[in-house]
């Protein structure tokens, strides 16, 4: 008997692993999307300073601003998936769900970002300056 209680025991504390190594791995990803929200704001402060002066500035102000809603709505379904317990049959599905959906959503984030990175924030280190080089040359 005592032997049984320790099976049960020992598995319990296994599905407990599992879920708190979930947990960890949410927000684990969550501090990632803190750090590339940031590093958005920041590109959509630049290139607001700049504004219409910047080559393709609507391009720009749409793929950072689409780049922000979409990482604001992973990180609402990571606080959905944060919430579910995967040692529930019922809470498996909806995590496997939600799992695929934000992967996808982070892949086109992705995507977004690598553009925004191929079309350029910084026409040098000192881009403000480089634009009034520009507009004053006859």
């Amino acid at each position: 008997m005592a032997q049984l209680e320790g099976r049960v025991i020992e598995t319990e504390m296994k599905a407990m692993d599992a879920n708190r190594y979930a947990t960890k791995k949410t927000i684990a990803q969550g501090m990632l999307d803190i750090a590339l929200l940031t590093a958005n704001a920041s590109q959509l402060k630049y290139i607001l300073q700049v504004g219409e002066q910047h080559q393709f500035y609507k391009l720009m102000l749409i793929l950072i601003s689409l780049s922000i809603v979409m990482q604001l709505l992973v990180g609402i379904m990571f606080v959905a998936i944060g919430s579910l317990n995967i040692n529930k049959q019922q809470d498996q599905t909806a995590a496997i769900i939600l799992n695929d959906v934000i992967l996808v959503v982070i892949f086109v984030i992705s995507v977004v970002n690598v553009i925004i990175s191929g079309f350029g924030i910084e026409y040098s280190s000192q881009p403000l300056r480089l634009i009034d080089q520009h507009a004053k040359v006859p």
